[in-house]
């Protein structure tokens, strides 16, 4: 044999037993690295865990005590806001006039509730009621407020009526 095909032989073989070394040592050991990240991954996830439990137990407890605090307990939300015009009403000269039925809307798996209502009665008294509203309560926030001048033809007097769309999230 001459020393060109030795080489060549020697070369060949050389591409063989890195090629079975390959096959049966690194392609296995990349596989078993691939796992050992992924279960390190999921292993960093359990272990945040009790962490988000603990955030999670934190957050249910503060969103009861807001319903609590805003009495939406056993009540439809409706309700609760009919229940907070008319107890301020009660300290004012408002007085509502019309609360139709909500319109629902559903976009992307959220339900978009929007109440509409009227309010008679003096403007600082309805403007005070709307910023409790927005500032105390967390029924929703007020998207259109629209008030109308009219005229009673019996008594020839005016009085002030404000058309108010509040729109909450469920």
């Amino acid at each position: 044999m001459t020393q060109k095909t030795k080489n060549i032989i020697l070369v060949c073989s050389f591409m063989l037993i890195i090629l079975i070394a390959y096959k049966f040592a690194i392609s296995n050991t990349i596989g078993v690295r691939k796992e050992f990240i992924t279960f390190k991954k999921e292993s960093l996830a359990f272990d945040n865990l009790p962490h988000q439990l603990t955030s999670l137990k934190q957050k249910e407890k503060y969103y009861d005590s807001l319903t609590s605090k805003y009495r939406l307990k056993g009540n439809s939300i409706q309700n609760s806001i009919l229940n907070a015009i008319n107890s301020y009403a009660d300290s004012t000269n408002i007085k509502v006039s019309n609360f139709t039925e909500p319109h629902k809307i559903k976009q992307n798996d959220l339900e978009i509730i929007t109440y509409q209502f009227t309010l008679t009665g003096n403007y600082n008294d309805i403007i005070k009621l709307i910023h409790k509203f927005e500032q105390q309560t967390k029924f929703g926030e007020i998207v259109n407020l629209h008030f109308e001048k009219k005229k009673n033809f019996r008594s020839g007097t005016y009085y002030l009526q404000a058309h108010v769309l509040l729109k909450s999230i469920a």
